[in-house]
């Protein structure tokens, strides 16, 4: 009796798969990291463009991008002339001040040149010496009998004048010039006029000495940006004789 044949099994069964050991790993072997766990990758360094010589050289008539611009130096600040003032002087007229210049005893002083101007009462001891020593003598020879009443009175009348001139004194008008002697000057009256005429003068003294140092630094600063200028123009025009070059290198 034969054998009745064997029913096929619906399910199939698939081979396990089979790891080959090899010596080495190869790429498709190797675990794959994550992307985003891996460090950044350094970026190489990028070598620059080659820029040609004609790239540097413009048309004359439209402006440099690829360069530095240079542009003209601002004018310096021009100082505004200095308003006039009124003339100012002395009573007994031996002092005239004017804007720019002052006048002693018909001696005339540009106020550029000096440096500033003192009053300074002054006793006159030569009279104070004579005068106390006249009265004195007077004195001792009246009481002594040698003079005369009258005689005595005039002699001590005149050595108090002298006295008393000795005493009022004069004023001295000290002029400090920029690298010369100090000049002075005696001018009568009380001090308080002539202290008061000094304090305007030193005030246009210091007035004349501002306005010139104004002039000055704008005259510095014109000279500092002429030469700034003239170092930008030879500087444009080595970068410009350095262009023509390359150009002419890069085109042979």
């Amino acid at each position: 009796m034969a054998a009745a044949p064997t029913r096929a099994s619906a399910t199939t069964r698939t081979a396990p798969p089979t790891w080959t050991r090899t010596s080495t790993l190869s790429a498709a072997a190797m675990p794959m990291n994550n992307v985003e766990n891996q460090p950044p990758a350094e970026s190489a360094p990028v070598a620059p463009e080659a820029t040609s010589g004609a790239a540097l050289l413009t048309d004359a008539t439209e402006p440099a991008t690829s360069g530095p611009v240079y542009q003209p130096a601002p004018a310096p600040v021009e100082v505004a002339e200095l308003p006039p003032l009124p003339t100012v002087q002395s009573k007994d007229g031996r002092v005239t001040l004017t804007g720019t210049s002052l006048t002693v005893r018909g001696q005339e002083f540009a106020l550029r040149e000096l440096e500033r101007a003192e009053i300074t009462p002054v006793k006159w001891i030569l009279w104070y010496l004579l005068g106390a020593l006249g009265l004195a003598g007077v004195m001792i020879a009246f009481l002594q009998n040698w003079l005369r009443t009258g005689p005595a009175m005039t002699g001590m009348a005149l050595t108090a004048l002298l006295l008393a001139y000795g005493h009022r004194g004069t004023n001295r008008l000290r002029l400090h010039r920029l690298g010369r002697e100090a000049l002075n000057f005696a001018l009568p009256g009380e001090p308080a006029p002539w202290q008061s005429l000094s304090a305007e003068v030193n005030r246009r003294i210091f007035r004349v000495h501002d306005h010139a140092a104004r002039e000055a630094a704008a005259l510095l600063a014109a000279a500092d940006a002429a030469m700034q200028q003239a170092a930008r123009e030879a500087q444009a025009a080595a970068e410009s004789e350095a262009s023509a070059n390359n150009n002419t290198l890069t085109n042979n």
